[in-house]
């Protein structure tokens, strides 16, 4: 072999000794015939699957994400043709007449409840607050006694309330914040029948819980301060066959429907909840004439805040106890 040829074959040896090296090697990590495969877990093959669907759904994701987008900015532009056009809620929310009338909810007995008295009130607090809020002629709302039980239950289930609009939350007693003259403390026992609101008043609800153990409390209150007191007059316009037992926040819309209708009856019938099964009284009286003798009517009769009442003439009162529904409430 000469020397000119020695470079070539030199070279041609190296190439094929590469192949054959790599030819072994790949025959070495192909699995025998002889070998057993090792089996696929569930597990791997549950991951191995949703893998797959994973990749095999990655398109129709993105033409989510994308309708998504679209639908989001259709949306965002009807918004603006509303704002420009004036939208509905605007137009309704126009409509809205401030009341004068102050209502307050008197949180003065946090030392007589129980806490799961207090949380009852609280949740009757929150219906109260988001009612005014939508109603067509809101109130200038109070919460006054503002402190204790009732402030650490708000403080650790809804810190939100301290940004709460159109509402005065007060620790003071509502006699410090208001003038007396004109002051009204609702209460069954009051021997006087509220026939009409005066807006230029302030009433007071009793937020109080009792189940009874502090019958009259409100209406001894309201003589204590030396300050007018009425109460409702739903004996006058309903006969309900359970006992006469709302809750606060009942009272509270009963108050804010009344100020739209200027109508005791229609306030009653909207807001009375349908377990009551409440009746007009003049129906009352008709099915009573076929039947029992109905009871006399008498016209500012006295009920207990926290027991029902025979006469049917019974009105509203405000003084709560606790009832179903996780509801603190009232005996009218």
């Amino acid at each position: 072999m000469s020397s000119e040829m020695l470079p070539a074959f030199i070279e041609t040896s190296n190439v094929e000794s590469k192949q054959d090296v790599s030819e072994s090697q790949e025959e070495r990590q192909k699995p025998s015939s002889n070998e057993v495969t090792e089996p696929v877990s569930k597990r791997q093959m549950k991951k191995l699957m949703k893998q797959k669907q994973w990749e095999e759904q990655r398109e129709l994701r993105k033409q989510k994400r994308k309708e998504k987008r679209k639908r989001k900015k259709l949306e965002r532009q009807s918004q603006l043709d509303s704002s420009a056009n004036g939208s509905e809620r605007k137009r309704v929310r126009r409509d809205i007449a401030q009341s004068n009338l102050r209502l307050i909810i008197d949180c003065s007995f946090d030392d007589l409840m129980v806490l799961k008295d207090i949380k009852k009130l609280h949740k009757q607090i929150q219906r109260c607050y988001a009612e005014n809020r939508r109603a067509l002629h809101p109130v200038q709302f109070y919460l006054t006694s503002h402190g204790g039980q009732l402030k650490k239950n708000m403080d650790e289930n809804d810190r939100g309330w301290v940004n709460w609009k159109d509402i005065h939350i007060k620790p003071e007693h509502y006699s410090e914040l208001i003038k007396k003259e004109d002051l009204v403390y609702l209460t069954s026992d009051s021997p006087n029948i509220l026939k009409e609101l005066d807006e230029s008043k302030a009433y007071v609800i009793g937020g109080l819980v009792d189940h009874n153990h502090h019958k009259g409390f409100t209406y001894r209150q309201a003589s204590h301060y030396g300050i007018d007191h009425a109460q409702l007059p739903l004996g006058h316009f309903v006969k309900m066959n359970s006992r006469k037992v709302l809750a606060v926040n009942h009272v509270f819309e009963i108050i804010l429907e009344y100020l739209e209708t200027r109508d005791w009856q229609e306030a009653f019938f909207t807001i009375l909840p349908q377990r009551k099964g409440a009746v007009p009284t003049d129906q009352a009286c008709e099915h009573s004439s076929h039947g029992k003798q109905s009871p006399r009517p008498e016209d500012g009769a006295k009920c207990d805040s926290n027991e029902g009442v025979n006469s049917r003439h019974e009105p509203i009162s405000v003084h709560t106890e606790a009832k179903q529904d996780q509801e603190s409430s009232a005996e009218f």
